[in-house]
């Protein structure tokens, strides 16, 4: 489903919350406790509604650093200003689930996901204020996690404060199962799981590398299908790194098929078939698609399950890879 819905309005949207404050946290401050209780608000925006009179404890405006006992009756009003640093722009967004809580978007290659240095609008985020204007009080208009430009497929977005905190979670808890498919060069002989941290490249600071000070990060494959001198692999994540996949494949000796960044120089056998020759030069990006986010929902615990078939492109270089196999 294609989706253009344009609604510009951008105005604060408010809450009021009534409460009682439970007995356990007796001696911690009134802003630790609060967004515990209220999760889908984060500590600092709590601190800044207390400093501006927003909540009160037994009828009273309390200070800032008020520590409290449990069984105080809190009530707060939440003023949830819009992010207008990023503007609406009305893109065409595939969604391929939608209900009031969240979106399961196919993004294309090419779309960035949010504005970063060098691409301050024609993003994803821009895409979403214009479809639904009320995620702007959401953070980052709702994206939970990013694939890089040029990787296709499945994201989930929130379009609540409270489907945002529990997606948030939920992704740190590796409770969101995230498939890719992967064209790689080499034969891959068997499913393996790389567990390598990750981090900044110590030369290149626009690249990740495998590092023993970095993150932890883990990632699954298995293979889908075998080709002359390329394998396609389906591929979980059980951490989500910057460039995770691209950089742990290229560790282990089997880069990405038309990564720019990870692959070093194309790979071209000697007595390659000329159609595939061919293809794999046109084909000017990391061959990674997104295919599958499965997760229970945040807020109705129904099981989502959502698969995007690749795009034509990398369905193009499949298809000439398969053909020059079978013709063997």
């Amino acid at each position: 489903m294609a989706a253009t819905h344009c609604d510009t309005l951008m105005t604060p949207e408010f809450r009021e919350h009534h409460l009682e404050l439970p007995a356990s946290p007796a001696g911690a401050r009134l802003d630790v406790v609060l967004a515990q209780v209220l999760p889908q608000y984060s500590r600092s925006r709590i601190a800044s509604w207390i400093k501006d009179g927003k909540v009160t404890v037994n009828g009273v405006v309390p200070r800032s650093r008020l520590l409290v006992y449990g069984g105080e009756q809190v009530g707060l009003y939440a003023e949830l200003p819009p992010n207008e640093t990023v503007l609406p722009q009305s893109i065409p967004l595939d969604i391929l689930y939608e209900d009031e809580h969240l979106l399961v978007i196919n993004k294309p290659v090419g779309l960035v996901v949010h504005p970063g240095a060098g691409n301050p609008k024609n993003t994803m985020q821009n895409a979403l204020l214009a479809f639904d204007s009320r995620l702007a009080v959401v953070p980052r208009a709702g994206i939970v996690h990013r694939i890089d430009k040029d990787t296709s497929g499945l994201l989930v977005v929130a379009r609540t404060i409270e489907a945002h905190a529990a997606l948030v979670d939920m992704l740190h808890e590796h409770e969101v199962n995230r498939d890719y498919l992967a064209l790689v060069v080499g034969h891959v002989t068997g499913g393996n799981t790389i567990d390598k941290a990750i981090g900044r490249h110590r030369t290149d600071r626009l690249k990740m590398a495998v590092r023993p000070d970095g993150r932890a990060a883990v990632t699954h494959y298995r293979l889908a299908e075998r080709f002359h001198n390329h394998t396609l692999l389906r591929i979980s994540l059980e951490t989500g790194r910057t460039h995770q996949i691209r950089v742990h494949m290229a560790f282990v000796g089997h880069p990405l098929v038309g990564d720019p960044t990870y692959g070093g120089r194309r790979q071209l056998t000697a007595g390659e078939d000329p159609a595939v020759r061919t293809a794999l030069l046109a084909f000017k990006r990391q061959a990674l698609h997104a295919t599958r986010l499965a997760f229970e929902h945040p807020i109705t615990g129904e099981a989502i399950d959502v698969e995007a078939p690749a795009p034509d492109d990398m369905l193009a270089l499949l298809a000439v890879l398969r053909s020059a196999a079978e013709t063997d």
